[in-house]
């Protein structure tokens, strides 16, 4: 990050808002943004060197907050402090997205006629279903907001998985997977396999492998370094999904996830 731009405000926001900017609070945060990406530990020299700080003026920030148990100290080597802990607890860490994807969601829904969700990724095995709509069809799937789904046996978890290298994959999963239905993919040299074809194609599959019947389709959605920070999926009846209709389905839900890629990004939507 570029601490300096940061304390100045940033150009861009103009000199009325620059002049509201507290530069003392900026560089705190620059610090505790830091702080998180080192659990073992930092030195202040260290801290400093990495985000562009004088010494002086990080050890200055530091000392006020560890006095407030934003930050911790072991020795020389600082952490994050018990009071991140317990406002972190607190936050809502999708605040705001529901809001912006949502209209995106009730779109796609109305134009696919189907059941269509949003899933952000919480860590490389976990995800939350945070949001989803439905379309006009008296018959549709609902994945429920909040509910958690296995990681082999879910269209969003596969899209996860193939995030992930041959070898790390071997190490998170046993060799012998739980089953739900007789097509769920069970052997993990099986679903490795999977996942190659999913990196190719771009998108995931869902095909009778959670609950007989359902059929599910799931895009990545991207930051602008290209992280996967969540995925959008539409689900319904295989007989409905699984059809003439597919590759127009999918172009669809290609254009979502670029979408609320956007929306999360607060940039606008994009053309589809």
């Amino acid at each position: 990050m570029d601490v300096q731009a940061a304390a100045d405000g940033g150009e861009a926001a103009g000199d009325e808002t620059a002049d509201l900017t507290n530069k003392s609070v900026i560089k705190a945060t620059v610090l505790l943004s830091e702080l998180g990406r080192h659990r073992a530990g930092i030195t202040v020299t260290e801290l400093a060197q990495a985000v562009g700080m004088t010494r002086p003026t990080a050890f200055r920030l530091l000392l006020s907050l560890e006095q407030t148990g934003f930050v911790d100290r072991v020795d020389n080597r600082y952490t994050l402090g018990w009071e991140m802990a317990r406002l972190g607890r607190l936050a809502d860490p999708h605040t705001g997205a529901v809001a912006r994807v949502q209209p995106i969601l009730d779109d796609y829904a109305a134009r696919l006629n189907e059941t269509v969700n949003l899933a952000m990724v919480r860590d490389a095995l976990t995800y939350d279903v945070i949001a989803e709509a439905s379309g006009s069809r008296h018959l549709n799937v609902t994945m429920y907001v909040g509910e958690t789904y296995p990681i082999h046996a879910s269209a969003t978890g596969k899209l996860m998985l193939a995030e992930m290298g041959d070898d790390e994959v071997a190490q998170a999963l046993p060799k012998k997977l739980e089953a739900f239905t007789p097509k769920t993919i069970t052997r993990r040299d099986e679903l490795i396999q999977e996942l190659h074809k999913i990196r190719h194609q771009g998108y995931s599959v869902l095909d009778n492998e959670l609950e007989e019947g359902l059929f599910v389709v799931a895009f990545p959605v991207r930051d602008v370094a290209g992280a996967l920070v969540g995925t959008v999926s539409v689900n319904g009846p295989e007989q409905r999904l699984k059809s003439d209709s597919l590759p127009a389905t999918i172009d669809q839900l290609r254009l979502a996830g670029k979408d609320i890629a956007k929306a999360l990004l607060g940039i606008g939507s994009a053309d589809s």
